[in-house]
């Protein structure tokens, strides 16, 4: 995917760079935050020239001048501007299953083609929503979103950080297999208002499908006449969905070349637009296609995107770090950390090259995280005082989302920042039980406001990164075909048919499927 010039005397010469700490590079540059901070911004309204936007604050990582300029010979030698080129412009960027990957087309970032195409698709959408709203399909005060992977975590969190206040419609987004999980939604709606979005990009994932087909009979059992009538498909493949019995009227199709982690602005966000409205969900776009335009216009460090993934990789390669830490101290954001583990480690959690060979190196680390200020109760003793060095990505908004008393907000923000402040500075103590260490790194990402906009650039932001992490590493994100093995198995074990370990043998037998 990316260049064929020798990486790995790039790395060699990153290797052999002294690792200077933040205090010493705070004292040899006292307006390095200045340098290493970062603003992308988008009109609050479409041709607005009143702008928001994101600042991002990478000072408290340990990349020197020194390191920049060897991570920006490792980007030109990878081939990173040809990679991005490729990406945007429609080029096959996912070789082991012959793709391009055309997500950045559905926020207007692509070939003309694809932008039209997407700009189609979401009109269509935009119509259905629409329509639902005006009551065309009866009374819908509900909304059952059943999917799986990146079909149910991006709507989750859309629609958690975005309906707060309001709703248009209440969405309930179910992805587990276990019935209670299906169940609690039941509970929460009521079926006579009630509509079923069924996401899966092949309409056959067994997950998806069994519980939708409960979601159907749960309808029928419950006096509504017409079940399929309630369904709304998001799909790449519309055929399947007739096949299933969903109508055309009630198809939302997206492009084969849109991976389902990266799907979060195609149909996949039909259940978002349902619950925020078309205008809101055009803002997400909006936020989003802002951090496009400036990871294609921005060059070396002056690319946020392409600067978090020198930090990351300095830390994965080398410093051997196995794991980053994100922590938002902003409610709206509490399933954030679980979007990104799933964008990050599917995408990048790769052992070879996208040639097939192996990795030189340390490829995703694993993403965790927690709320602030919660997290600061149960995981940062480890953070501080701990022996893994871990670095932390901090994500706060400056405006609040309540309307209590302003107390609130500023002693949220406080804690945001102090924690950054004490991770770097540290503490010595006559008693070692009570000393900090310190120089340890973190970014902070500083929203204006967590609305629809910052949440779209949030999110490409981190598609951003994770691609040019890979294109660092010479790795393809996306494919995963890490995630097939165990559903095989599982099927395996449906049919009798599989020759089992004897642990896996007793375990069935306990389990009552032997």
């Amino acid at each position: 995917m990316g260049g064929t010039g020798n990486t790995a005397a790039a790395w060699a010469a990153l290797r052999g760079k002294p690792h200077a700490t933040l205090a010493e590079l705070f004292a040899a540059d006292p307006a390095r935050h200045e340098a290493l901070t970062r603003r992308i911004a988008w009109p609050v309204e479409p041709g607005s020239s009143v702008e928001a936007g994101m600042r991002i604050d990478f000072s408290k990582t340990h990349l020197s001048d020194e390191a920049l300029t060897a991570f920006e010979a490792l980007a030109e030698v990878a081939g990173f501007a040809a990679a991005r080129e490729k990406l945007f412009g429609g080029g096959i960027v996912n070789p082991t299953e012959g793709r391009a990957a055309t997500h950045g087309a559905l926020r207007g970032s692509g070939t003309p083609a694809a932008v039209e195409e997407a700009e189609a698709l979401l009109a269509r959408m935009g119509m259905l929503v629409e329509a639902i709203h005006e009551g065309a399909l009866g009374e819908v005060r509900h909304c059952i979103a059943i999917g799986i992977g990146g079909s149910a975590l991006g709507p989750a969190l859309a629609i958690d950080a975005l309906t707060r206040d309001l709703a248009l419609v209440d969405v309930h987004v179910v992805s587990n297999i276990d019935g209670l999980a299906l169940e609690q939604a039941f509970r929460a709606c009521d079926p006579e208002t009630t509509l079923i979005a069924v996401a899966s990009k092949t309409f056959t994932t067994i997950e998806t499908m069994t519980n939708a087909a409960s979601a159907l009979k749960w309808l029928a059992d419950n006096g509504v006449e017409d079940p399929g009538g309630r369904v709304v498909a998001l799909t790449a493949a519309p055929d399947k969905a007739v096949e299933w019995g969903v109508d055309e009227t009630r198809i939302l199709p997206f492009p084969e070349s849109v991976g389902g982690r990266y799907s979060l602005f195609s149909s996949i966000g039909f259940p978002i637009a349902l619950a925020i409205g078309m205008d809101e969900f055009r803002q997400m776009l909006a936020g989003a296609k802002a951090v496009d335009d400036h990871f294609r216009a921005t060059e070396g460090r002056a690319n946020a995107p392409l600067l978090a993934a020198f930090a990351d990789q300095y830390y994965t390669r080398l410093r051997g770090c196995q794991t980053r830490a994100v922590f938002a101290y902003d409610e709206r954001l509490a399933l954030l950390p679980d979007y990104l583990q799933q964008l990050e480690m599917e995408s990048n959690g790769k052992s070879v090259t996208a040639e097939g060979k192996p990795v030189d190196g340390p490829t995703a680390p694993i993403t965790w995280g927690g709320v602030g200020t919660d997290a600061q109760h149960a995981v940062f003793q480890l953070l501080h005082q701990g022996t893994h060095l871990i670095p932390v990505d901090f994500i706060a908004s400056i405006a609040p989302g309540d309307d209590l008393d302003p107390a609130h907000h500023r002693i949220l923000l406080m804690n945001c920042l102090a924690q950054g402040a004490a991770l770097m500075a540290g503490k010595t103590s006559d008693d070692p039980a009570r000393a900090y260490v310190g120089d340890r790194p973190s970014t902070t990402f500083l929203l204006d406001d967590c609305d629809a906009a910052a949440l779209g650039a949030l999110i490409a932001f981190h598609e951003q990164r994770t691609f040019a992490n890979a294109v660092l590493m010479g790795i393809n994100p996306f494919d995963q075909f890490g995630v097939e093995l165990g559903k095989a198995i599982a099927k395996q074990i449906e049919s009798g048919e599989g020759d089992f370990d004897p642990s896996t043998k007793a375990l069935m037998a306990a389990a009552g499927l032997g």
